[in-house]
């Protein structure tokens, strides 16, 4: 597919807008309840996700609007799946929870910590991609979730949805808080082997070595002054009497 899209002179930022628009229509999907279909657009929307970025570096051309273009709108299309999702559960319907209007509130809240975290530490240190819940984890997890929802359904592999956001509230934190950490730990670790620049503060001479420390010249003008007071010095005569 890369390949054929490459040959295609087709635009990598092309696809990249294409595969949000397809997200929008996902999260539509979720809030009025249609999981199934909205798991397998999730899948084709994320299939263009992937297309993008390899077809860029294919046909080169990679550009830093690219990447900024690519990293933006994934946000988008994270904050629309959990919005559809929110939407779902605060309608009033037989599957309305409060509890999970607040875990997708929550995951969302997470989802856009540990994206914001790695970009703002990459100016930091070289790399910020640690923790086990990134953004592909998540896409796996709504699409389980999606899927795997059959209302009225006995199996106990059936509606995970709930499980899947309470795995994604808690796990977005923790990437949250690792990141967090691994970020301190680099850049102490980068203060420590920096070299120290030496402070030099400046010496006050004394009087003395200030007296040194003057030129030849004026040595010899206070030399001269100290025989003119000695000469012209007045020996007063002995009187007369004496």
């Amino acid at each position: 597919m890369v390949r054929g899209l490459a040959r295609g002179s087709i635009n990598p930022n092309l696809l990249t807008v294409i595969g949000v628009s397809i997200n929008v229509l996902c999260g539509l999907l979720f809030g009025f309840g249609y999981f199934f279909w909205a798991g397998i657009i999730l899948i084709v929307a994320n299939l263009f996700d992937m297309l993008d970025g390899s077809v860029a570096r294919l046909t080169g051309r990679v550009t830093r609007f690219g990447g900024f273009l690519d990293s933006s709108l994934d946000r988008l299309s994270d904050m629309v799946v959990f919005v559809g999702l929110m939407v779902f559960y605060a309608r009033d319907t037989e599957f309305h929870s409060t509890l999970n209007v607040f875990l997708t509130g929550a995951a969302l809240m997470g989802s856009v910590l540990v994206s914001y975290t790695s970009a703002r530490a990459e100016s930091l240190i070289p790399k910020c991609d640690v923790g086990f819940l990134r953004r592909p984890e998540r896409v796996v997890l709504l699409i389980i979730g999606a899927l795997s929802t059959h209302p009225g359904s006995p199996n106990l592999f059936a509606n995970r949805m709930p499980a899947v956001l309470w795995i994604l509230a808690v796990g977005s934190y923790w990437t949250f808080a690792h990141r967090m950490y691994h970020t301190w730990r680099e850049v102490k670790r980068a203060d420590a082997s920096a070299p120290v620049k030496a402070v030099t503060t400046p010496v006050i001479p004394d009087s003395a070595s200030a007296v040194e420390a003057s030129s030849p010249a004026d040595s010899a003008s206070k030399t001269m002054e100290e025989r003119h007071k000695k000469a012209t010095k007045i020996v007063p005569r002995p009187s007369a009497s004496g």
